[in-house]
């Protein structure tokens, strides 16, 4: 694994720990100012920004707060000089949810850029598979 890999794996890691904890500004770390997020609910074109980006997490660290598990199960990483992508899944759920429905994962992915020679997560799409 290349050193670069090595730092997105990184990145993306302590995003996922903050977003467990809850840690809204150590969400908001890494990422670039005009960041796209294309996420689970409206609006279906996508959030554009940081401010719109801040504004989700509240609501799903107050849901997660019932004990719900966000969880990396699979992560891979693939690195450039200047850009990056990763794609997850991630155990996400209540542990009712997740014992009804033990193979759900939400499914992300990842574009990064180097930004005066550090990485930051450019794109964000999150999604669950729908039956």
């Amino acid at each position: 694994m290349s050193e670069d890999e090595t730092r997105i794996r990184a990145l993306i890691t302590r995003w996922a720990d903050a977003v467990h904890r809850g840690d809204l500004d150590a969400v908001l770390a890494d990422h670039a100012e005009d960041l796209l997020l294309y996420y689970v609910t409206p609006p279906h074109d996508g959030l554009r920004g940081l401010g719109p980006y801040r504004a989700i997490w509240p609501p799903f660290f107050a849901w997660q707060a019932q004990g719900a598990l966000f969880e990396i199960d699979t992560l891979d990483v693939t690195a450039g000089p200047e850009v990056g992508y990763a794609h997850a899944l991630l155990r996400v759920g209540t542990p009712e949810e997740l014992a009804e429905r033990p193979t759900l994962r939400l499914r992300l992915t990842f574009g990064l850029r180097k930004q005066r020679g550090r990485w930051v997560i450019a794109h964000e799409h999150h999604s669950f598979p729908h039956d």
